[in-house]
């Protein structure tokens, strides 16, 4: 059982250490660095194991945190891996990437900081790294069956181990020049080192899960295949082409040079990272991010990178509170003020304003935006007259989400789609297409890693009934399933 008294003798939270902002702004490298490990087992120790874990709730995954929290506590790594990775296949993405509602529906956190669950999680998977407990895991046995997946991100990933060890015969086709989807281009390095989504890719193709790149389902170039093509070659598809299409700015000059969609700002960038030349330069300019998301911190993050003049990012919504609102409850999850890593390295944020018009020079080239402050009136933003006012930009970002998959690998009129724009699918992850299934964002909707990964798990075990006719693989989740916590 835990410490009884390890959450009263050890009141403080203490989180990973940072590097230094002027430091790590030179560079590409993650922020954090590792927890002392006296430090961690204090911090696992602070872990009550509460007769209703609430952090169960809060976890798509499910993930056995109590377990792994007083494994950590006396210093059991062994075990404490192996119970994380019975629900996890990828704690060192969601130890990085997660926003970690398991912590805001700890029950610690009613009166106390909660536990630091998410870098107990990313400690204990670092480790098992370095001290080689993260070793292939072949089936017993060959089903004869095959599955194609298209798409590389978590949920394809998970999707891939998972039947792999079920024994099927395992292809991801990924359109990109590598693999590993959003995680790989999208996610910037200062959050997470691509050398860590590389040794996992180790074990993965140690398992004979084989990887093709290059190839993009529905495209027309010479190595491209179709969707019924997949059909044809295997016995089960599983689409994880995540939701890609970015949510426009419908206002007047939002075509001017200078405007772009985020990952016309991020990819290069990620790429510039692993030694590739420059792509859209922030340097010297007044930079605004349009969206107040974890997409927008990261073009804030790489923008001072960059060495941007100014940034400012803006949020249509109006300024969340610094403490839990009586209308959104422990264990639901808050929305509270945020200030993430590239939060802390500067820049300027304005919440409850609006974007009436982009404004351009003689060249059409942005030159800055009209912006109006909003109030909410019965959930929806009203401009507020008189507060119109210019601010300057010669790059505008537009960081305001994602509104479906595009349709090159499976078009509306081959694959039915939702009201939400997203893959139309039943209680078993198929769609409309006998064989051919859909997990993660182009099945639930942009959504967070966590719910990622669980999909990938679940629509695995969906397509090993389907293939076979039972299961023994875990589902956490069904497709109609919503956050508990959010």
């Amino acid at each position: 059982m835990a410490d009884p008294h390890g959450f009263l003798t050890h009141r403080e939270r203490e989180n990973r250490p940072s590097r230094p902002v002027p430091v790590r702004i030179q560079d590409w490298k993650e922020v954090h660095g590792q927890q002392e490990t006296g430090v961690l087992q204090r911090q696992a120790s602070r872990c009550m194991d509460c007769g209703i874990p609430f952090c169960h709730a809060g976890c798509p995954l499910g993930n056995l945190i109590p377990e792994w929290n007083d494994h950590t506590r006396r210093g059991n790594f062994a075990d404490a891996i192996e119970r994380l990775h019975a629900t996890n296949n990828f704690p060192e993405f969601t130890g990085r990437l997660c926003p970690a509602p398991c912590e805001t529906a700890c029950v610690l956190g009613i009166n106390q900081p909660p536990v630091t669950i998410k870098q107990i999680e990313v400690s204990i998977i670092d480790r098992a790294f370095s001290n080689g407990r993260v070793r292939p895991q072949e089936p017993e046995w060959l089903s004869g069956r095959t599955v194609a997946v298209v798409g590389s991100g978590p949920a394809g990933l998970a999707a891939a181990q998972q039947l792999g060890r079920a024994g099927h015969t395992v292809v991801v086709y990924e359109r990109s020049d590598a693999v590993g989807g959003l995680l790989r281009y999208g996610i910037p390095e200062f959050k997470m080192e691509k050398s860590v989504l590389e040794r996992r890719l180790v074990q993965l193709r140690g398992e004979g899960v084989r990887f093709v790149t290059g190839v993009t389902v529905g495209g027309d170039g010479p190595d491209d295949v179709s969707l019924d093509e997949l059909r044809e070659r295997f016995d089960a598809v599983v689409l994880a082409t995540g939701s890609t299409v970015p949510r426009r700015l419908e206002v007047p000059g939002a075509d001017l040079d200078g405007v772009h969609v985020a990952m016309e700002y991020l990819v290069p960038a990620n790429r510039e990272a692993l030694g590739a030349d420059r792509g859209i330069d922030a340097a010297g300019k007044d930079v605004v991010i349009i969206g107040g998301g974890d997409t927008g911190a990261d073009c804030l993050g790489t923008a001072h990178r960059h060495g941007a003049r100014s940034v400012t990012q803006l949020e249509i919504m109006p300024t969340p509170p610094q403490e839990r609102p009586a209308h959104q409850p422990w264990p639901t999850y808050p929305m509270l003020f945020k200030v993430s890593e590239a939060h802390e390295e500067g820049g300027d944020r304005a919440f409850g304003v609006s974007t009436l018009e982009v404004l351009g020079d003689e060249d059409g080239r942005v030159r800055g935006l009209r912006l109006v402050d909003v109030e909410m009136v019965e959930g929806r933003p009203r401009p507020v007259p008189g507060t119109e006012r210019d601010l300057p930009a010669q790059l505008v970002l537009l960081a305001m989400g994602f509104v479906g998959p595009d349709e090159t690998a499976a078009p509306a009129d081959a694959l039915a789609r939702t009201p939400q724009n997203t893959y139309a699918r039943d209680d078993r992850f198929e769609t409309g297409l006998p064989g051919v299934f859909a997990a993660g964002d182009c099945g639930r909707g942009q959504s967070l890693i966590v719910w990622a990964i669980a999909e990938g798990r679940a629509a695995a075990a969906a397509v090993d009934r389907h293939l076979t006719g039972s299961t023994g693989l875990p589902a956490p989740i069904r497709p109609t399933d919503r956050p508990l916590v959010v």
